[in-house]
């Protein structure tokens, strides 16, 4: 019995010292751009720091936060999130502010980053995060197929417009398709960028509006023409197998497209219904810091140094197929070779990249991706869904203020 005693104290005094002596650093990577950021620590901890980081991905990530923030026990000493969970977290006042951090590492600052990956961390004045990525809905095209049918010409303003995919009606083989409706809650609210809507008004949702209308109807006219890949079937796959003209996909999901062995693609923005404006759907990973009583000011030290260690060289992560937030590496010759880097080649594609900021917007994302498919598909209402999804994020917001779950 004693021996087991001092097992235990062994065990217990061994993970103390590890968390001592370790960042504990959480994210919702569970695809394979986890594999890249567990080399991007790997690489990092080969530098020898004082306090090395270990990488957890952990699924149902933001449900596991909410239960340790709750306890106060098991906070990570560092995250990734995502853009639209920082107001709330802030409201919620669960994050720590990264002021400390960015004074004791000087370039780590708004200049040195994408600006939208940075704006989107800082509330009222105060830095809560450092960008890792934006992450967005972008459009993937099939060269064959858009020789095929001489269409070739769309791509000459990088801009790809309803009228022209519905000048395609009646000239495909039978199985081929325009676009297909990958991400299509995210290209719906791409498209409410593109006619002057936003998914808040005064701070609250703004779903059952004309812009929110008029950015269905300019989608579904598509599927109507009979050019969008049939409901229930799977575009992406269907853009794969070469079936398929435009995907609307993410940038993430070009090292996918790479492994298919004879489909010659290449990339541009999500279709709009005027070339004068265009939007690309945006997220970004963030890195934050729970507030923890137990991270001592050597591990803050730590991230800073982590933190600028990716700022210098995280070409790693474009390997993932993300949109790199640092422009140290995004302006690199290395970067250039990556299909992403067409995003950040001028500035009206990096204006392009829209994240939406509103506290809310979880809740909007999450009716508009409910609906989507079945009102562009014609299989509901579009006035009187409308009005359903409006109330559905009002009573969450409700719930939600009420303390409920």
């Amino acid at each position: 019995m004693v021996s087991m005693l001092l097992l235990l104290v062994t065990v217990l005094s061994g993970c103390s010292s590890d968390d001592k002596n370790t960042i504990t650093f959480w994210t919702p990577l569970t695809g394979e751009d986890g594999a890249y950021m567990d080399q991007l620590v790997k690489e990092y901890n080969a530098t020898e720091p004082e306090i090395k980081l270990k990488h957890v991905i952990t699924s149902d990530m933001y449900t596991k936060l909410s239960t340790v923030i709750n306890s106060g026990k098991g906070v990570p000493d560092l995250a990734i999130i995502h853009a639209d969970r920082v107001p709330g977290f802030v409201k919620q006042d669960v994050l720590e502010p990264m002021t400390a951090m960015l004074a004791a590492q000087p370039e780590i600052k708004e200049e040195n980053y994408l600006p939208q990956a940075w704006s989107t961390g800082t509330i009222d004045g105060t830095q809560y995060t450092v960008p890792l990525d934006i992450h967005s809905n972008v459009m993937y095209y099939n060269e064959d197929l858009l020789k095929k049918y001489n269409a070739e010409s769309f791509l000459d303003d990088d801009v790809v417009t309803i009228d022209e995919m519905l000048s395609l009606q009646g000239k495909l083989d039978e199985g081929d398709f325009v676009v297909n409706d990958a991400l299509l809650g995210w290209v719906i609210l791409g498209q409410l960028q593109n006619v002057g809507g936003d998914v808040q008004k005064d701070g609250k949702p703004a779903l059952n509006t004309p812009e929110m209308k008029a950015a269905f109807e300019s989608v579904k006219k598509i599927a109507d023409a009979g050019l969008m890949t049939p409901f229930g079937e799977d575009g992406y796959l269907m853009f794969q197998s070469g079936n398929v003209l435009f995907s609307t996909d993410g940038t993430w999901s070009s090292t996918a497209h790479a492994t298919v062995e004879g489909l010659n693609f290449g990339v541009t923005n999500v279709y709009s219904s005027t070339a004068d404006k265009f939007t690309n759907r945006s997220s970004s990973h963030l890195f934050a810091m729970l507030k923890n009583e137990a991270r001592t000011d050597e591990k803050e030290q730590g991230i800073g140094k982590f933190l600028e260690f990716i700022r210098q060289n995280s070409i790693e992560w474009a390997k993932a197929g993300q949109t790199v937030a640092s422009r140290q590496v995004i302006e690199s010759p290395e970067y250039k070779d990556y299909m992403q880097s067409f995003f950040t080649s001028n500035e009206k594609e990096i204006e392009s990249l829209y994240i939406y900021t509103y506290e809310h917007y979880p809740y909007v994302a999450e009716a508009v991706d409910k609906y989507a498919a079945d009102i562009v598909r014609g299989n509901v209402e579009l006035d009187a869904t409308l009005q359903t999804m409006q109330k559905e994020v009002e009573d969450k917001i409700a719930q939600g203020s009420s303390g409920a779950q």
